[in-house]
């Protein structure tokens, strides 16, 4: 017997062995490329996060120019053209609900009006020569749009009437860009510059640099860094993305650049080389992690029991937790289901009693009819895409789950003040106008809202529910498809 114990000890110990041989080879080929890898992995980083800002500067801008559609067909329109204190009126309206700082409507001579009923010539200036010989030009740049020079992005849009052809001209600042790089998890230092096709300088945000003192980026970095000013000039022309390490003033930055898709612009991202370091050494400690993880794993081999033991215990809570997942779920929709909506709002109240929150009762309207003459199939697929749905338009923490048939509820944490009630109450709202089901008959079905503040209108379950259901109530009285407090002062405009 003892013999065979030293026999299967021994056996332990060779296998252990073997297997300890086997990571430490896995150790040292995974290292010599695993530091590539991780700079690679953070290069790439870098790269989605430009595209990122690119993205949100440009959707500011495509949003102002969205915003004056409906102001163009009413100028369109021979009433508006007659009546100037009402073209006045319908500028003025424009600049005040978009991010123009100013507006100007004119004829193709450059001569025209601004919301504030002034008469405005910009004939002269570069960026209308601009807009007459491009034709098509949507976003111009421009440091003469005002007496103060300030460096601005002049949106263009065409507008045509009986009497001939004009343009409807706002002013975005780019003083605005300077907010862009404001939240970040970025290095400190970092910067973002956007440039013309030569590299002249159109906007920064972020921490002041050295690379941004002069009006030209390419100039300023191309002493001591001509490898990398050629490639970025290769890749700017041929509207590739990329990055290059460069040195200013014996500092040394990575930039990373992306065509912005229009006007021949470029997003430069820069950081310092020591945050590029920072992040590096962050990654390759999680693959040293994992590795020394992997030497571990032969340690835990030798307890190989103990393992299988904990194993089975893992499986077994995780059976559980999947249970008790599928136990809160409702199956057509994938909310929680009445039960698991209830609790967890109960918990919650009981966990934050002062925590100001809202709650949404949405009734389906005329669900029965679809039922009734489009099929239950079809209205399952109404209660199932409504459910994918509204479930992306609120964080992760809100509590959003079917409690009826045709009812959900909507509990949203942490609201911190009127302002923000009101915001997310017309999120809903205008959720549902644009709301639609169905693969190929689409359907835009509506619904009737009711909405109770916690814990002013209700400081249990139970009395928050009542208030919900009232506002369900006075919305359906109202003739349905809309969304109605509990308490009237709520609807007040602000």
């Amino acid at each position: 017997m003892e013999n065979q114990n030293k026999s299967v000890t021994f056996q332990w110990f060779v296998t252990s062995a073997i297997l300890m041989i086997v990571v430490l080879v896995m150790l040292f080929n995974f290292s010599i490329k695993s530091s590539a890898d991780a700079e690679e992995e953070v290069y790439t980083d870098l790269i989605q996060s430009t595209q990122q800002y690119a993205d949100s500067f440009l959707a500011e801008l495509e949003t102002v120019r969205m915003v004056s559609q409906p102001v163009i067909k009413l100028l369109e329109q021979k009433e508006a053209l007659d009546d100037e204190e009402y073209f006045v009126e319908l500028i003025e309206a424009l600049a005040s609900e978009s991010d123009a700082y100013q507006v100007c409507l004119c004829d193709t001579a450059g001569q025209g009006i601004n919301q504030l009923g002034e008469s405005v010539s910009i004939s002269d200036t570069d960026y209308f020569q601009a807009i007459l010989n491009s034709g098509n030009i949507s976003y111009l740049f421009t440091e003469e749009a005002d007496e103060q020079s300030q460096k601005t992005i002049v949106i263009v849009e065409r507008v045509s009437s009986d009497t001939g052809r004009g343009y409807l001209l706002m002013y975005y600042s780019m003083a605005q860009f300077e907010g862009l790089l404001s939240k970040t998890d970025l290095d400190v230092n970092a910067f973002l510059v956007l440039v013309d096709s030569e590299g002249d300088i159109l906007g920064t945000s972020g921490a002041d640099n050295a690379l941004l003192e002069g009006g030209n980026l390419l100039e300023t970095i191309k002493d001591g860094n001509s490898t990398a000013l050629q490639t970025i000039r290769s890749r700017m022309k041929n509207g590739a993305r990329g990055n290059s390490s460069v040195t200013v003033n014996e500092v040394s930055y990575l930039l990373t650049y992306i065509p912005m898709g229009t006007n021949q612009w470029e997003l430069f991202l820069g950081v310092s080389q020591a945050y590029i370091d920072r992040q590096v050494d962050q990654k390759w400690a999680d693959i040293k992690s994992m590795l020394t993880s992997l030497i571990v794993v032969v340690f835990v081999f030798i307890c190989v029991v103990m393992v299988f033991n904990i194993i089975a215990r893992i499986r077994r809570i995780e059976k559980e937790k999947q249970l008790e997942d599928k136990a809160d779920t409702d199956q057509l929709t994938g909310l929680y289901n009445k039960l698991a909506t209830e609790r967890k709002i109960k918990e919650y109240m009981q966990q934050h009693p002062q925590s100001q929150c809202m709650m949404f009762m949405v009734d389906v309207d005329n669900f029965k009819k679809i039922n009734d003459t489009m099929g239950h199939a079809f209205g399952d697929e109404v209660l199932r895409s409504l459910g994918q749905q509204i479930g992306g338009i609120f964080r992760a923490s809100d509590i959003i789950g079917r409690v009826g048939g045709d009812e959900f509820m909507i509990f949203l944490k942490d609201i911190a003040d009127e302002e923000t009630v009101r915001k997310e109450a017309r999120k809903v709202e205008n959720f549902f106008k644009g709301f639609q089901a169905g693969e190929y008959v689409k359907y835009a079905a509506t619904a009737s809202i009711g909405v109770a503040i916690y814990p002013q209108e209700g400081g249990d379950f139970e009395t928050l529910y009542k208030a919900a259901d009232q506002g369900v109530y006075k919305a359906k009285k109202r003739g349905k498809n809309q969304l109605a407090f509990y308490r009237d002062e709520w609807e007040k405009t602000e």
